[in-house]
């Protein structure tokens, strides 16, 4: 187990140099200087600002002159960088082991790479623990929000399964009910009506069974995905069993007729529906590419050998699969980016989530090829920001978030470049301010070196 990001107290340090370990400004004004700023409440940058922050809040933003502060501030000497609001990952996978230790490991890789808040998609009782210990500040991690143990073909046998389990994770005091493949016409009504019933939102997949169409009228709080999304614009569907279909129709895409586009955008809209498209996982795992063109991502040195051999494996199995050709999974990728244009032009809030750890996806490092597969599906680098910062505030209901401005929570992504010239600049953290904790270059750099496998 790597030592963990506990609060050091106490730091003694030179007031305008960057500190080497986490600092808490629960009681020390922490000020970056002289730093250009993208609130993310417009398409800008605000220049040369000065920005102080304390108990977690942002307390003052303005030219350098006309902010003042306290004589024992850490300031942080930003010229020429970037403040950004911190990212979002809302399709996060933190295991769902009874050990906290990897549990710990994987939120160190989310904040390293600016990601402030996760939404755990692998529900498990130990994840209440690992919340509320966030929360309190035992544990240093981005603001954490659970999914209950999935609702599956396994795990909801019965319609009044379903009905109980959906009680059980409501008095549990979990955030979200995760939906994984396998529930019916049966079993999911159930569900859908006691989620709505007891106010505790279904995320996740939408099972073949069920289809897009009645998970949009039961009213899903977010789809992943774009799960059923290929099969309800593929002519003949309800010829087809699911094994012909493929992972998320893979099998089926180059047969989608995009004319059937607009109906389904308008449906998800109308019902307020968010997507988080977890395009990486096409991009990468389902692309038309080898594994040996993800040999050498430099990511992969944060996993152990046998998780390496496995994904690898497992992208050789897609490739292999009979019904792979070349033509065909270009035709999924494209036709998912077309549908991640389709919800961004109609009015659909798209929020940013990659599905890591999974297939050639390492938490944290994944979200930046999220971003870029987003802007390579015509998003500009604004609206891709936006879904991982205004439009997670919008789907949290946090007022309080996704910008900077006074009085906004500190959570924040220090850059040495401008993401909204180019987005692949979001790599370049500088240091990530989570709350009340400001974590330099040098901290994330020590911290990530001992994850190394």
């Amino acid at each position: 187990m790597k030592p963990n990001l506990f609060l050091i107290l106490g730091v003694m340090l030179a007031p305008h140099a960057f500190a080497q370990a986490p600092v808490s400004n629960a009681d020390r004004e922490i000020v970056f200087k002289s730093v250009h700023v993208i609130p993310m409440d417009r398409e800008s940058v605000l220049r040369d600002q000065t920005v102080v922050v304390k108990n977690g809040k942002i307390t003052a933003l303005g030219q350098g002159s006309q902010v003042k502060y306290a004589s024992n501030a850490l300031v942080v000497d930003a010229k020429g960088k970037y403040l950004t609001p911190g990212w979002s990952e809302m399709h996060a996978h933190v295991p769902a082991v009874e050990d906290l230790a990897p549990m710990k490991d994987v939120l160190t890789l989310y904040l390293a790479n600016g990601i402030t808040t996760i939404r755990g998609m692998l529900g498990n009782a130990k994840h209440l623990e690992l919340r509320e210990k966030v929360r309190s500040g035992e544990i240093l991690g981005p603001n954490f929000y659970t999914t209950g143990p999935a609702f599956s073909g396994q795990t909801v046998k019965t319609a009044q399964r379903g009905i109980e389990l959906v009680k059980e994770e409501k008095a549990a005091g979990y955030d979200y009910l995760k939906l994984l493949p396998g529930l019916t016409k049966e079993t999911f009504p159930g569900i859908a009506k006691t989620s709505k019933e007891l106010g505790i939102p279904m995320v996740g997949h939408v099972s073949f069974a069920v289809g897009v169409w009645m998970a949009i009228d039961a009213g899903y709080s977010s789809i992943d995905h774009l799960d059923g999304f290929v099969e309800a614009i593929t002519p003949g569907i309800d010829t087809l069993a699911e094994q012909e279909t493929g992972l998320f129709g893979t099998w089926i895409a180059y047969s989608a007729d995009t004319t059937k586009i607009p109906k389904l955008i308008a449906a998800l809209k109308a019902k307020n529906i968010r997507v988080v498209p977890t395009q990486a996982i096409a991009e990468r795992w389902l692309s038309p590419l080898p594994a040996s063109a993800y040999e050498k991502d430099l990511e992969l040195k944060y996993l152990k050998p046998e998780e390496i051999k496995n994904w690898m494996n497992a992208k050789n199995s897609y490739n292999n699969n009979p019904k792979f050709n070349k033509e065909r999974a270009e035709a999924f990728v494209n036709i998912r980016r077309k549908l991640i244009l389709a919800c961004q032009k109609g009015g659909v809030e798209l929020l940013l989530g990659c599905d890591a750890p999974q297939v050639l996806n390492v938490p944290g490092f994944a979200t930046h090829h999220e971003l870029k597969y987003l802007t390579e599906a015509g998003l500009t680098p604004y609206e891709a920001l936006k879904t991982g910062t205004v439009n997670v505030a919008s789907y949290l209901n946090k007022t309080d978030s996704g910008t900077i401005k006074t009085g906004n929570v500190s959570d924040l992504v220090l850059l040495s470049g401008n993401p909204l010239e180019d987005i692949s600049q979001t790599r370049n953290i500088e240091g990530v301010m989570i709350g009340t904790k400001w974590l330099p270059k040098a901290f994330i750099q020590s911290e990530l070196k001992k994850l190394e496998k």
